[in-house]
């Protein structure tokens, strides 16, 4: 029998074995990478590569600098262990990226850490699974769909109106709220009845366990560690337990228990419809698939007697689309929302002519159509969504050797003239989807202003931008483009509507002590006590007609 000491050294060496096993091939890319010869800045460290510079900085900030100070929008920086990484602005590489989707896949590493938070839903699946998830949950997020939903996502709207309302009584002219607390809560509610038929009651004060396993999960790390990497490259030390580790573990179970409640129930509720209505003796079908929530939508859709048995899908990817509808229908649409508050408090005169545009109908519960037949109201959220695009990057990895085409030669490192990135197997390629949405080329001298206005005569170079909506980049484009795009767009035209008519916003802080951080979601923090979790506070008064 080997003693304690043996052991502990073979473990070590086994680790030191895997270490070098999963080295090799990064080594090996290292010295025949294609991008060597791209602009790009000096490699900062030899571990970190230029990583440190990108998580101290805003989002997009340090990729900007360089590629202005390189004077090309095609550039290479390093990751991790110096690996080059692929960054562009040009719109037909992107294009293809996206729309290669087989070819340029989501990374392993962020693949794997999307399912143990989520479970292998759509965010998580590639291919022709990915097909099948979305070919079965489309109809789910269809226009006709979100005209039915509308009706809840104001209800929930004038909730949290009137417990912010109930803060102002409370507090005098005006009250201090941290808004996307509020915000959160109130898109945790909304999902959890459009998604799930869940009252989930987060607005009304009720301890909610999911609530708080999400806050733990997306609260943003201010610290960038070693560990950090070393989980991603050896999945076998998420064995060992931190703290970090045992919250996503607890939020992951809370998800799947109260998940697998949901399925179950949804389906037993299917049967017994299908059992008592006389017109449904055949089986449900496709066409019998409005007017429920999403998750019921999907089951039937997935249980229906006229899709063959390939399409449909397992009940543990039934399962795992549960937590992906949460994550994504609740954090990107409370952060966005946030952001277009902060966005009005640092532009008085758009909040002013907004509040304007939103009095003119009158009416406290507005249908879809009328939420979508406000001019103003609109630019308003394409602004918000360009210049504070919930998520700010993406990434992909080249699966195979491929030449990207480019709209525009660039001049790399030897002065060479190129029309076209040589791109290797392996390659990590960042999506720069906020640098995108606010580069100067296609959108002018004024792309880093909030002006709404731009969207009365947007500029004809935005035409290239390969995204599914509005010609920006916030949803993405191609094959795995946003699916409930349009559910994130009348929710948040529904909350700005309610609360822009009731009160005026103020930023209670100086701007620059609002900083950005990433945990999937881009969230605001305040650069004096960023370890306080996410804060957006407002002063928030309530608006009096004349």
């Amino acid at each position: 029998m080997l003693s304690l000491g043996a052991a502990i050294l073979s473990v070590f060496a086994s680790l030191i074995a895997l270490a070098l096993w999963k080295l090799l091939p990064l080594v090996l890319r290292l010295y025949k990478s294609q991008l060597r010869n791209l602009p790009g800045p000096p490699n900062e460290h030899w571990f970190y590569g230029n990583l440190k510079a990108i998580h101290e900085e805003d989002n997009s900030v340090p990729q900007e600098r360089w590629a202005a100070e390189t004077g090309s929008d095609t550039i290479m920086y390093r990751g991790f262990l110096s690996m080059d990484r692929l960054w562009t602005l040009d719109t037909r590489a992107l294009n293809h990226i996206l729309t290669h989707s087989a070819e340029y896949q989501k990374p392993r590493a962020a693949r794997r850490n999307l399912a143990r938070i989520l479970g292998e839903g759509v965010l998580f699946t590639e291919a022709d699974q990915h097909r099948q998830q979305r070919r079965v949950m489309n109809p789910a997020f269809g226009p006709a769909q979100i005209r039915e939903l509308t009706e809840i996502f104001v209800d929930k709207a004038i909730e949290l109106r009137n417990v912010w309302d109930s803060e102002i009584t409370t507090h005098g002219e005006r009250a201090r709220i941290n808004v996307i607390k509020s915000l959160s809560k109130m898109t945790l509610d909304v999902i959890g009845l459009a998604g799930f038929n869940y009252h989930f009651d987060s607005l009304s004060g009720k301890p909610n366990e999911l609530a708080e396993a999400f806050n733990e999960i997306f609260h943003p790390s201010p610290s960038f560690t070693f560990m950090l990497f070393a989980r991603n490259f050896l999945p076998i030390l998420n064995a060992i337990p931190d703290a970090r580790i045992k919250r996503i573990d607890h939020a992951q179970a809370t998800m799947r228990r109260i998940g697998l409640e949901l399925v179950a129930e949804k389906k037993a509720a299917i049967m017994r419809e299908r059992y008592e209505s006389k017109e449904k003796e055949g089986g449900v079908e496709r066409k019998d698939m409005r007017g429920r929530d999403l998750l019921t939508l999907l089951l039937k859709a997935n249980m229906a007697t006229d899709i063959p048995d390939n399409q449909r899908l397992s009940d543990e990817h039934v399962l795992a689309q549960v937590p992906t509808f949460l994550v994504a229908g609740h954090e990107t649409t409370s952060t966005a929302t946030t952001w277009c508050l902060y966005a009005l408090t640092q532009a008085p005169d758009v909040q002013a002519k907004l509040r304007a545009e939103l009095l003119t109908l009158d009416t406290d519960t507005p249908t879809m159509d009328d939420l979508s037949n406000l001019p103003y109201l609109d630019m308003v959220v394409r602004e918000t969504l360009r210049i504070h695009a919930p998520v700010p990057t993406s990434m992909r990895v080249a699966t195979k050797d491929d030449i990207i085409p480019v709209a525009e030669p660039f001049v790399d490192r030897n002065g060479d003239v190129q029309d076209s990135i040589r791109i290797s197997e392996g390659t990590p390629i960042i999506i720069p989807i906020l640098a995108l949405n606010r580069s100067k080329k296609l959108w002018g001298d004024d792309a880093f202003e909030f002006k709404p206005e731009r969207w009365e005569n947007p500029p004809e170079a935005i035409s290239s931008i390969p995204g599914v909506w509005g010609h920006i980049l916030s949803f993405l484009g191609g094959p795995r483009a946003c699916i409930g795009y349009r559910f994130s767009l009348i929710e948040m035209k529904a909350l700005i509507y309610i609360l822009v008519r009731a009160f005026e916003f103020q930023l209670a802080v100086p701007p620059e002590e609002i900083m950005k951080k990433s945990a999937i979601v881009q969230r605001p923090l305040l650069r004096s006590a960023p370890s306080e979790g996410s804060q957006m506070p407002l002063l928030v008064r309530r608006y009096k007609r004349s």
